[in-house]
């Protein structure tokens, strides 16, 4: 385990790799360094927290990488290391070995990366590794440094971590021909000290953890005078604090550091104050302190501190933690902004307020942020005349204004006021300095007011996640804008850039945005990089233009098209924009009433063009009367049906073929008794119907039609009437009730394309030819009268048979008594 405050010197390294086509993760660590890994990962192995007691033996021999930190090695041998000679990286850590040869790694010549940190370490042997870049002994058991002559042969060494309960000069004169960029000395105990040891070294950073009761003051002196950067950890009240008159006498000369980090501090305020005064004096110029803890009661005068000869500019106090004080924080306060440098920090501290010198002070850069900084900050004069960057972040301010009014007393050129909750009346009054170019009003309460409030040579605004619906146009011109970000807000549509014609960068993702405009475009000619993504699109006709505008913007819309996803309508949503199809015809009015009137044209001509050529009108009439004749007959039953016929035959014919029918057709269908009932249009159509309703019910009263046809009934268009309705009658269950008799041949060219129906049947031949020869006629009758001989009084069960009218012997030649038969 790692003692209290001591922080693990391991590298944490994520990186997937495959071993034997198996995923393993490799994680190595190390105190806040960097390591560079070597560009071959041929293999990458990982056996950290396994319980481990001894090295698998069965180790690829193209593993580069191994971790086996974190388990229970005791000891290593050099038969362990044997199988993998091309071993760059080897991570020990954590572990319990208590002796290490480094000659076991004789066989790995490329070692470059060996980290044996946190174990148990009390002995150790050195072999000279000359291709080591990295080398970690800290946190071990050694009484003494452990270095020696080989060490200082390592020539290629560049990180070097140590420990050792006894620090002396002879120890580190054994490298001091090294110049290593990072030494470590990670303590876990420190009984002895040489003062001057640490100058030996010659490193660009040293970074000491130190243990309980180490002696801070002297470790400082000498660390400062040691390397450019210096970093100390784990400095609490146990640390030797006795004593700081004795080190008012060192002298800025002897000193090296120019930063200072302090990591982890818990004192008391004087302690504090101490080492403020004592760091002020030499050759620091970056002060920084994180994770500070201070408090208690104060017995030094604040006003003693001597704020001359120093060269210090930057002071950082990052995650302070204050206790209870018996002094006004005020005067804390004070002693940060008396020391009148150039940079200071004071941020994550729960400070609720500060104070300044009533004189002027060369602040160039303040930075408050995290803090509960309120309006009063405000509300006194400060005299920062030099102030180019000040970061408000995280704070508590509400009033926009009111820093404006500070503001115009400085020469910002950086503010950050994000994360307050600032607003802005449009009554009140603001006053900028020329030089603000950049600020940051990201989440806030500020509203479209906020555009009457803002710099005028403003160049870059970030008002993300505020309550804006929209740019007011009655603004102040910004015409130095260039960059604008109103992510996050409640914008309808894209603003213009009639107040800001030089923007070229702007950020309007997550509003509520359905349908954009494209006057955006027009106006804003000068957007090079617009984030527009992430809004809830609408994506029906008006969004078409922004879709198809997107082709023509050569990449300007960033995050297309991932974030450009539809949201309405609800059969689009999820789906992006670059795969909506909305077509032209569907979204230009204008166009889809041209080519509604084109069609109509075109219909209109089709239709006058068939009842030129193709008697449409016929058609139509035939229809209707077809549909009357469908749904009268829906009405009633096929037994109802049935009981309607009267008549044996239906005879259609032209008038010049009467005599024919009258003379040879008529009188030999009928018999002597009378029992063939005959329908003739001139002798059963009633006078009060018209002539297409007697058609129809002459057809539904008779058992058969016959259909004389002849180059005169081709040109009836009754006699066609006729045959259409009794072809397509649905009061027959078969197809044979029609009887065609061909009185004369009649060319297929002679009937009209109208009669579809008729030139159907002739091209069948499905009719009967008078026969020319007479001597055949009595066979053609027989065979007539055979097709209509039917017993109309079983079919119609009780119906009984009236005298309906007759017919008068000059109208046919020879008087023929027409039978109505009315169903009981």
């Amino acid at each position: 385990m790692v003692a209290s405050g001591q922080k693990p010197f391991c590298l944490l390294l994520f990186w997937t790799f495959h071993v034997y086509g198996i995923s393993l993760l490799c994680s190595m660590s190390v105190h806040g360094w960097a390591l560079k890994l070597p560009e071959e990962r041929e293999s990458t192995t990982n056996c950290s927290n396994m319980s481990l007691r001894r090295v698998p033996a069965d180790l690829t021999p193209t593993t580069t990488t191994l971790d086996l930190s974190y388990n229970l090695l005791l000891q290593l041998q050099s038969s362990d290391f044997r199988s993998v000679s091309k071993l760059k990286v080897l991570i020990l850590c954590h572990n319990r070995i208590q002796k290490l040869d480094i000659k076991t790694f004789e066989f790995n010549q490329e070692l470059k990366y060996l980290d044996v940190s946190n174990n148990r370490l009390n002995t150790l042997t050195w072999y000279s590794l000359a291709g080591l870049k990295h080398l970690d002994l800290s946190f071990n058991d050694f009484d003494t440094v452990p270095i020696s002559e080989e060490t200082g042969s390592m020539s290629h060494l560049e990180t070097l971590g140590l420990s050792g309960a006894k620090i002396q000069k002879s120890d580190f004169q054994k490298i001091a021909n090294l110049h290593l960029n990072i030494i470590f000395l990670g303590l876990r105990t420190i009984s002895h000290y040489e003062e001057g040891s640490l100058p030996i070294l010659n490193a660009t950073k040293l970074h000491i953890v130190l243990p309980t009761n180490a002696n801070f003051w002297v470790l400082l002196r000498d660390g400062i005078k040691t390397s450019k950067i210096l970093e100390m950890t784990n400095i609490d009240g146990k640390s030797q604090f006795a004593n700081y008159e004795t080190q008012q006498n060192f002298t800025l000369e002897n000193s090296k550091t120019s930063m200072l980090l302090l990591n982890k501090v818990d004192l008391l305020w004087d302690d504090l104050f101490f080492i403020f005064q004592f760091v002020w004096h030499t050759s620091v110029e970056c002060f920084q302190i994180q994770h500070v803890t201070f408090g208690g009661k104060v017995y030094l005068n604040h006003n003693s501190f001597d704020y001359s000869n120093t060269v210090m500019r930057t002071i950082k106090l990052e995650h302070v933690h204050f206790r209870i004080f018996y002094i006004t924080q005020e005067s804390v306060y004070l002693l940060f902004t008396k020391m009148d440098i150039e940079n200071l920090t004071i941020s994550d501290a729960q400070m609720p307020h500060m104070r300044f010198p009533i004189y002027p002070t060369r602040f160039q850069y303040l930075n408050f942020a995290n803090n509960i900084l309120t309006d009063d900050l405000f509300k006194k004069p400060i005299q920062l005349p030099h102030l180019k960057t000040f970061i408000l972040k995280g704070n508590k301010l509400e009033t926009l204004s009111l820093v404006s009014s500070f503001a115009n007393n400085t020469s910002l050129k950086h503010l950050d006021l994000s994360q307050n909750l600032l607003r802005h009346e449009n009554n009140e009054n603001c006053f900028w300095p020329e030089t603000l170019m950049a600020m940051n009003l990201s989440s806030n309460k500020l509203a479209d007011s906020v555009f009457r409030c803002l710099p005028r040579n403003i160049q870059i605004l970030d008002l993300n996640n505020n309550k804006i619906k929209t740019v007011p146009k009655g603004i102040i011109h910004l015409k130095s804008l260039q960059e604008l970000n109103l992510a996050h807000n409640f914008l309808t549509d894209f603003p213009e850039c009639s107040h800001f014609r030089r923007l070229s960068i702007l950020n309007i993702e997550m509003n509520l945005i359905l349908s954009p405009t494209l006057d955006f475009f027009q106006s804003c000619r000068e957007v090079r990089t617009l984030h527009a993504g992430r809004n809830p699109f609408r994506c029906t006709c008006e969004l078409r233009d922004f879709i198809q505008l997107e082709k023509n913007l050569e990449g300007m819309m960033i995050g297309w098209s991932e974030s450009y996803i539809c949201e309405y309508p609800s059969n689009l949503k999820g789906t992006r924009l670059k795969d909506v199809y909305l077509p032209e015809l569907s979204c230009n009015t204008a166009l889809l009433i041209v080519t509604i009137v084109i069609i109509m044209l075109v219909l209109a001509m089709a239709v006058a063009f068939c009842c030129r050529h193709f008697d449409l009108p016929w058609y139509l009439r035939m229809l209707v009367q077809w549909t009357q004749t469908w749904r009268r007959v829906r009405k009633i039953t096929r037994e109802q049906l049935k009981r309607n016929v009267q008549f044996h035959v239906f005879i259609s014919y032209n008038e010049h073929d009467s005599a024919w029918v009258k003379h040879e057709l008529i009188p030999n269908l009928e018999k002597e008794d009378g029992s063939v009932l005959i329908c003739l249009h001139e002798g059963n159509f009633d006078l009060g119907k018209s002539v297409t309703e007697n058609i129809l019910k002459c057809i539904e009263k008779s058992y058969k039609s016959i259909f004389v046809l002849s180059p005169n009934f081709v040109q009836s268009e009754w006699c066609h009437y006729e045959l259409y309705f009794t072809h397509q009658n649905l009061l027959h269950e078969t197809s044979d009730y029609i009887i065609l008799i061909l009185l004369e041949p009649i060319p297929l060219y002679c009937i009209p394309t109208r009669y579809p129906k008729l030139k159907a049947l002739m091209e069948k031949k499905a009719y009967r030819e008078w026969p020319k020869d007479r001597r055949k006629c009595g066979l053609f009758w027989a065979n007539l009268r055979a097709s209509i001989n039917v017993n109309l009084l079983d079919t119609r069960e009780m119906c009984e048979l009236q005298t309906f009218t007759e017919v008068n012997e000059e109208s046919r030649g020879s008087t023929i008594s027409l039978i109505k038969t009315d169903c009981l």
